[in-house]
């Protein structure tokens, strides 16, 4: 083996200091830059890609899902909901009206292509519930509306590399950028980076897991009239070309195209390909590559078997490959399974997402003062984070960390000892919902603790 490069000691001029610095420009960091900075604090968003948005622009998730418990109670609010409401406007979001969020044949043909059903729901029709289908370049305007409008500075293909502590306390970044590395100050960091890079570099305890990986695509020229027809009027021939179809993609969720808001056009979250490490290089590019063969593999069989996509064409694969879990840190408060299957509610709830509640210590890393996270990689078990990683709830809290630095700012404490009923409070006032009022089906964190006991 080679001996390792010892890297020289590189002088990293500061390019900004602000209160507030959030790492990562997808879902969550943007909820968390937006909201710091509507609250008064200057805050500097960064970002590797050219774009804002993460795996909602960049990966192509375009279903959010996670916005409700059932087909009445909508728990996800604030900017998550402006952000649909501004796409809506723009005619590139699209979500079922409240009469329509039932369980019954019509509202499943009507809107199971759209993937706007209860994901966690037994059988084969399920409820039709609050989600959204929306254009990933309308998600990427309208991130850019968002933190202009803000106040939000903004530096694009700033790819983090390493902490700047003092002690055990982060007081800003270091990126790399083609001008060279770049530190960027702050009195608060929050790591949006999805894979706690931040976090984890930084000192805080983590822990590793994994999932399937996805290259998501999008097809044009469909005909998704004849495709629906297809599917209705010939169920058993249908369900065969469907079948073989997965099994060229290698795994895919049952319904593997997805109607979108621009005609003629379809997003498929797939192949789903497991055994990749979503930190690995060498496992990155593998994935990619194992992607666009089964891609094209896939194109070639359902111009010829499929009705409707016999003049299809690949129009894009996502940028950003569909990674959806990798390291996890160990905050004050680890989520678990039964956490957010049982509706647990924690007094310290900032967060909701479908019927689960994240409490602020699930946003707290140990070991390292002032430094927050938002998104995937909060502190949850591998298995919870599962449940509980949408888009949606990710925006919820990032608002939640954006609003909880603030807070711990302008009282003059560290973020570990902010009030979170007064978080809660400002939330509220914003337009979100923390979760501090619990809903009729949830469960009060104490018992379950004295159920164990």
């Amino acid at each position: 083996m080679d001996t390792p490069v010892i890297r020289p000691a590189v002088e990293a001029p500061v390019a900004t200091r602000s209160d507030v610095v959030v790492v990562g420009g997808g879902p969550a960091g943007l909820a968390a830059a937006v909201s710091a900075a509507r609250q008064g604090a200057s805050v500097t968003l960064l970002e590797r890609y050219a774009y804002l948005g993460g795996l909602a622009a960049g990966g192509m998730v375009l279903v959010l899902d996670d916005f409700a418990d059932g087909a009445t109670e909508i728990t996800v609010r604030g900017i998550a909901q402006e952000m649909v409401e501004r796409l809506h406007a723009l005619g590139l979001a699209v979500y079922p009206p409240p009469g329509d969020r039932i369980l019954s044949d019509e509202m499943w043909r009507r809107w199971s292509r759209w993937g706007l059903f209860d994901l966690y729901a037994k059988g084969p029709r399920k409820s039709i519930v609050y989600a959204v289908a929306f254009d990933p370049d309308g998600w990427k305007r309208v991130s850019n509306d968002l933190v202009a409008e803000a106040g939000v500075d903004v530096r694009l293909h700033s790819w983090y590399s390493t902490p700047v502590m003092e002690g055990d306390t982060i007081r800003g970044v270091v990126c790399e950028t083609k001008s060279g590395p770049q530190a960027v100050l702050g009195d608060v960091v929050i790591d949006a980076s999805g894979d706690a890079d931040v976090a984890a570099s930084a000192g805080a305890p983590f822990v590793e897991g994994s999932y399937m990986v996805t290259t998501v695509f999008r097809l044009g020229n469909i005909d998704t009239e004849a495709a629906e027809r297809f599917e209705h009027s010939e169920p058993a021939e249908c369900h065969k070309v469907n079948r073989a179809a997965r099994r060229i993609l290698g795994g895919s969720w049952a319904q593997w195209w997805l109607k979108t808001p621009l005609p003629g056009v379809v997003w498929c979250n797939c192949p789903h390909m497991s055994g990749y490490d979503g930190l690995s290089v060498e496992d990155l590019t593998a994935a990619d590559r194992e992607g666009r063969q089964r891609i094209a593999g896939l194109l070639d069989y359902v111009r010829e078997h499929y009705p409707g996509f016999e003049n299809a064409v690949v129009i894009d694969v996502a940028p950003q490959i569909g990674v959806r879990q990798s390291r996890l840190i160990e905050g004050e408060y680890v989520v678990t399974k039964d956490d957010v299957v049982d509706r647990v509610h924690f007094a310290d709830s900032v967060a909701r997402g479908r019927g689960y509640y994240t409490p602020y210590r699930a946003l707290l890393p140990q070991h390292v003062e002032q430094l927050l996270v938002a998104g995937r990689h909060y502190s949850v078990t591998s298995e919870a984070q599962k449940l509980s990683r949408e888009i949606p709830p990710c925006m919820s809290m990032g608002e939640a960390a954006g609003t909880a630095a603030v807070e711990a700012l302008d009282s003059g404490v560290t973020v570990r000892k902010a009030d979170v009923a007064a978080v809660q409070r400002r939330l509220r006032r914003e337009g979100a919902d923390p979760g501090d009022i619990p809903s009729p089906r949830a469960r009060p964190a104490d018992s379950t603790l004295a159920a164990a006991s």
